[in-house]
């Protein structure tokens, strides 16, 4: 099998969707030796965030010597950028070869739950079979949906769980309240294994710190353990200093830009710190040399300069409070803000458009490479009743190109609402 065909067999299981639960994955995982009790794992949980986290911690220990394994999704181009081995994708022949493998598997999964394995739970064993093949000695493991039933649950130990921050999204899975989204994400939180938050909303660390107490877990905020001040911003990402109560970090440099990014910096140096505490051998210099060399695209990435064309991956209400934080710094130095904007059905597209249309000028309404795109036409008339000029492009490379041609040296062209969207505007831009 090689990989386009793997990828046909994959998608073969998109058909199942969504279907949360451990049944599968563990039957699964079982008949291909439970290679995920094996893996020193890093469980990263969170509404945002997760994955800006994993790519520094990656970098970091990365840079500490480590073979890091780092599983995340979804991808922005290639299926292959979701199991990573020290910051470089599966080969796709070893991809397919994996797939290959758990193939003859999914018949004893259906005999033995009454169901066909999803995409993401097979994706999720594959990667627990390459890292303990490639011997890993730590894994980055993102939760996919939720965290209590979501696919990569199945650790029993991690060195490690990290719950980014609790905000209202996937509500048709996760509960309408924050309460309720808390409580499943609180689900990786394991017995003795300490958890490290950078939530600060009182309810939430209301549910997490019982859970935690419940469990017998250390439980570590980030915003009373580590303390982070901006310095400076550059067109590419800022410096600033970061210190906790055991040790001064200093000035520090990452490649990402945004306010949210000293969070979740701050988070990886308290997991760092936690590791620090368990023997893991990672200095300082590990610390300043690994954040330089984080690479997560398509989060406030710059991909053209005149006119400036910024990516960003924002998908739901709270990433776009945080995009429209960076927009009202950034927008006095700009004639004008053209939004090349598409968002899935399952978001909040009202409350996501009260957070940018302050700071836009034109909007193009596009299409995400998604079977969950719906009515995505909606969004035009959210930014309508905010007075704002929207027209309708289908075809993202259209309306790409119309952007461009529409913005003069002074302006900047905006892309959001979707990481799918996203992963195709990188493909055409860059290409």
């Amino acid at each position: 099998m090689d990989y386009l065909e793997s990828l046909s067999r994959l998608h073969d299981l998109t058909k199942f969707g969504i279907n949360l639960g451990l049944e599968r994955i563990k039957s699964l995982l079982q008949q291909a030796g439970d290679p995920q009790d094996a893996l020193s794992v890093i469980h990263i949980g969170g509404t945002n965030g997760k994955g800006s986290t994993a790519a520094m911690l990656t970098a970091v220990l990365k840079e500490a010597g480590y073979r890091v394994g780092t599983y995340t999704s979804p991808h922005l181009r290639s299926y292959t950028e979701r199991i990573m081995l020290n910051n470089q994708p599966i080969p796709e022949q070893d991809f397919a070869d994996l797939l290959e493998e758990f193939l003859p598997l999914f018949e004893q999964v259906r005999v033995e739950t009454g169901e066909n394995p999803t995409e993401f739970e097979v994706l999720t064993a594959m990667a627990f079979l390459y890292f303990l093949r490639c011997q890993a000695e730590i894994v980055i493991l993102e939760v996919g949906l939720g965290g209590d039933i979501d696919s990569t649950n199945v650790i029993k130990k991690p060195v490690l769980s990290i719950i980014t921050n609790v905000d209202i999204d996937h509500v048709n899975y996760l509960g309408k309240s924050l309460r309720e989204i808390a409580e499943k994400k609180s689900g990786i939180i394991k017995s003795h294994c300490p958890v490290i938050t950078a939530s600060c909303d009182d309810e939430v660390l209301h549910v997490l710190c019982r859970k935690a107490e419940q469990m017998e877990a250390p439980c570590l905020q980030v915003f009373r353990e580590v303390f982070c001040q901006s310095l400076r911003e550059t067109e590419d990402g800022q410096y600033f200093t970061a210190k906790t109560g055991h040790r001064e970090w200093g000035e520090l440099y990452v490649p990402l830009q945004g306010e949210h990014q000293l969070v979740n910096a701050a988070t990886a140096i308290l997991a760092l710190e936690v590791l620090i505490s368990e023997g893991w051998e990672v200095t300082r210099e590990h610390l300043v040399q690994g954040m330089k060399k984080v690479y997560w695209p398509g989060r406030l990435e710059v991909v053209r300069k005149s006119p400036l064309v910024v990516l960003d991956g924002a998908h739901n209400p709270a990433g776009m409070e945080f995009l429209s934080r960076w927009l009202e710094r950034k927008k006095p130095g700009y004639s004008r803000v053209i939004l090349v904007m598409g968002m899935l059905a399952d978001k909040d597209r009202a409350q996501s458009v009260d957070y940018l249309a302050p700071y836009v000028d034109q909007v193009i309404i596009t299409k995400p490479l998604s079977p969950r795109a719906g009515n995505w036409q909606e969004l035009k008339q959210y930014f309508q009743n905010r007075q704002k000029n929207v027209i309708i492009i289908e075809k993202l490379a259209a309306a790409l190109q119309k952007a461009i041609q529409s913005a003069g040296s002074q302006d900047m062209v905006l892309v959001t609402g979707s990481l799918y969207l996203i992963g195709e505007a990188r493909d055409i831009l860059t290409n």
